[in-house]
């Protein structure tokens, strides 16, 4: 994914004295219609085309959409534009031409810096084409909450889907690598459910679950919330394969052990971190291809970050995030979060 740097975010400042009263006041929206024009007629832009974003670019391909795409990395753009893919330079000209923008980027900063930017999707001011925005990153609540107001703000060039202004939800996914590639991710979305239901086919022509949190920043509170259970299975995991191995006892044993009995997660019979184990899973090929360690910290950090705003103690998850920052203190950022079981608790391949 490309990294994005934070530039002048006047349009967000300017909206955040509304923030409050926006969400203390009940959303005073017109309906969304049916629309009678398929949902594949419409112009999708695609932000954001690293290891999740640009498999999921391509699922929308395959499923009939028009898609535009933009990335800051060339080489990956080079490899839509081969296929015959509109590819353009910056996320305003995404704006311009698309009825619909995804974004899946890696930070909150580069979600803002991507909508409020000075060549942002945003950039034009108060009017835009794009009737919805989805951002799939996985960012703080706080940041979609404000993007929320920030876009509601704006009003709609033409009206679509009977409305005037447009819409963003937040819409972080689930299954990592393997299951944006398969089309199984789960979408867990944020925002006004009347536009969440209107793009449900936009979803699943990615995913194959999609499921509605709430209002506005919703989505991505729930995908924190996963990621550090998931942080801390793995860990757990890693750590019970580690000591076996100590013990005289092989992974694969123990795995035939967790995944028929109580220990079982998806950390150890969808995911399993012992290379050798499984096949087709980032251990199986020296940890690359999968969600980076260094991603999982930053997420880690958003978890402890918002947690401190609500003064909720998380000690699993403070712990969580020292390890996997010393994974990248140690040079394995870019590696599978699973490789904690190898550079962290010094665990064996399996033979």
């Amino acid at each position: 994914m490309a990294i994005y740097r934070v530039r002048s975010l006047l349009p967000l400042s300017q909206c955040k004295s509304k923030f409050s009263s926006y969400f203390l006041q009940s959303f005073s929206v017109r309906r969304l219609s049916a629309s009678t024009t398929p949902p594949q007629s419409q112009q999708v832009g695609f932000i954001g085309l690293g290891n999740m974003g640009s498999r999921m670019a391509n699922n929308l391909i395959k499923a009939g959409y028009e898609v535009t795409v933009h990335d800051l990395n060339r080489s990956a753009m080079k490899l839509f534009s081969e296929r015959g893919i509109l590819t353009k330079e910056s996320p305003f000209e995404v704006a311009e031409t698309s009825d619909v923008v995804i974004t899946m980027l890696p930070s909150s900063a580069n979600v803002l810096d991507v909508y409020t930017g000075p060549n942002g999707l945003l950039r034009s001011g108060n009017v835009l084409r794009p009737w919805l925005f989805v951002d799939s990153s996985t960012i703080d609540p706080q940041t979609s909450r404000r993007l929320s107001v920030a876009v509601s703000n704006c009003s709609l060039k033409e009206k679509k889907h009977n409305r005037e202004t447009p819409v963003i939800l937040d819409a972080p996914v689930s299954g990592g690598v393997l299951a944006a590639e398969s089309g199984t991710l789960t979408f867990m979305v944020g925002g006004l459910e009347e536009a969440y239901l209107a793009s449900k086919s936009l979803f699943l022509s990615m995913g194959k679950n999609t499921i509605y949190c709430g209002g506005a920043g919703n989505g991505s509170a729930a995908k924190i919330c996963n990621n550090l259970a998931l942080a801390v299975s793995m860990l757990g995991v890693s750590e019970g394969f580690a000591l076996g191995q100590s013990l005289g006892i092989s992974a694969t044993t123990l795995t035939k052990i967790f995944n028929s009995s109580s220990a079982r997660c998806w950390s150890s019979d969808t995911y399993n971190p012992v290379p050798g184990v499984m096949e087709g899973v980032p251990s199986s090929r020296n940890y690359d291809g999968g969600f980076a360690s260094k991603l999982m910290a930053k997420d880690l950090n958003l978890a402890t970050t918002s947690a401190e705003e609500v003064g909720f103690k998380c000690p699993l998850t403070l712990q969580a995030e020292q390890i996997f920052m010393e994974l990248c203190n140690q040079g394995h950022g870019t590696k599978d979060f699973s490789c904690v079981f190898r550079h962290f608790y010094s665990g064996k391949d399996e033979t």
